[in-house]
């Protein structure tokens, strides 16, 4: 019996020329960027994050605000005239009576003390706010540069699979030329490869909205930053104590603020004395007298209790925040540190044995099927299996450098933070 060749329809070789077109746009895309490092991604974003520059400029207005604390009442110059413009004895200037004095109010209860104490606390408290912002962003440029890195081996993988898919369709085409294969291979092949150009053209959209992501960490807006190295860091260790993590103590210095705003407001409870010297002219005789006075405000009505009931409030807010804060801080070490297990775990597994294996089921069923052992289909499976297990390690790649991110910024003291 003779044998029957296949011929492939004309819209079929249509498909193919498709696919060689696509081939060479795929392996020939390749997106203008700049090489970075993570040293280098974390110091650029060190020295231009406007979230960074917003904190430095809260810490130099707390410092002004301490300067200004330390600053005494200014005195007040007075100036009067009196029994002048009336009428009898008393029309015109002639027996006007003038009074120059100075007056100096002078804070009683340890007004000004309490208020540089109060001030120094927030300088304090705004430079922890900074620590924080900065591990804070630092964490974030972390995750976002092994999210970018991630995804271009995204990119390196579609176009890898598309490869594999071109050479697929190309011994297709040459077994249903050869009519070991009925024409409807052929096609499933070229449809797998178109496949995986649109894969290559979805990771290639994702990595650049991985680097832009990226470089708005440091204000860049047409950035295209290429991560160039993974981004396994050291694991910390994770013995610091908990009440030395940043977010601790910077609830440690908001209570500390809030303690010394309440001792501020209760000296305002306090009535300060003013006292003045002056000397009176009197015009008629053109005498000469001293006069000295003082005042103290009564207080009968205002004695600063609202403030003083709303400080203690803010104090009692502040301690249950640093409750919260290092109860807070023990649960991200502990989520941080079970997630790098779990990570490293799935990581060691995939890449032990799973992509192993993997590789070669596709090693033998593309040899059985060039050899007519195996079907296409057989070939299609195990090159999908190799796709998700590589796929997989991406990710677990991925979780391995966010959660090393997630326990560094867990395990950040206030030194590690500069």
């Amino acid at each position: 019996m003779p044998s029957t060749r296949y011929r492939l329809p004309r819209f079929a070789a249509g498909c193919a020329a498709t696919v060689v077109a696509s081939a060479l746009s795929v392996l020939a895309t390749a997106a203008a960027a700049e090489p970075i490092t993570l040293a280098e991604a974390l110091a650029r974003a060190a020295a231009s994050s406007p979230t960074l520059a917003a904190a430095e400029a809260d810490v130099a207005a707390a410092q002004g605000r301490a300067q200004q604390a330390g600053f005494r009442p200014n005195p007040e110059l007075g100036v009067e005239v009196e029994n002048f413009a009336g009428t009898g004895a008393f029309t015109g200037l002639r027996d006007a009576e003038t009074t120059v004095s100075v007056g100096q109010r002078f804070e009683l209860g340890g007004k000004r003390s309490a208020r540089q104490r109060a001030a120094e606390a927030e300088i304090e408290a705004a430079r922890l706010r900074l620590a924080v912002a900065r591990a804070d962003l630092l964490r974030e440029v972390r995750d976002a540069y092994a999210e970018a890195f991630a995804d271009g081996r995204r990119v390196e993988l579609a176009r890898e699979q598309f490869v594999r898919a071109e050479n697929l369709q190309t011994i297709a085409t040459e077994l249903v030329d050869a009519g070991r294969e009925p024409p409807l291979r052929a096609l499933r092949a070229r449809t797998a490869a178109l496949a995986a150009v649109a894969g290559v053209r979805a990771a290639e959209a994702e990595y650049a909205e991985a680097q832009r992501a990226l470089a708005a960490l440091w204000g860049g807006a047409d950035d295209l930053p290429e991560p160039v190295a993974p981004t396994d860091e050291a694991v910390p260790a994770a013995t610091v104590d908990p009440a030395e993590a940043l977010d601790v103590r910077l609830a440690e210095a908001e209570v500390a603020s809030s303690v010394a705003v309440v001792a501020r407001e209760r000296t305002l409870s306090r009535p300060d004395v003013t006292v003045s010297v002056g000397a009176r002219q009197f015009r008629g005789s053109d005498d000469t007298a001293l006069v000295v006075g003082a005042s103290l405000p009564l207080g009968i009505f205002d004695r600063n209790q609202g403030n003083i009931a709303a400080a203690n409030a803010e104090r009692t807010g502040a301690e249950a925040r640093r409750n919260a804060a290092l109860a807070g801080a023990i649960r991200r070490t502990r989520d941080a540190q079970a997630a790098l297990r779990t990570a490293e775990a799935r990581l060691a597994f995939l890449e032990t044995r799973a992509e192993p294996e993997a590789i070669e089921a596709v090693r033998i069923a593309r040899e059985g099927f060039s050899a007519g052992r195996f079907t296409l289909l057989d070939v299609l499976d195990a090159e999908e299996a190799l796709n998700t297990v590589q796929s997989e390690l991406i990710t677990a790649q991925l979780d391995r450098a966010q959660a090393i991110a997630a326990l560094t910024r867990a395990t950040e003291t206030e030194g590690s933070s500069q």
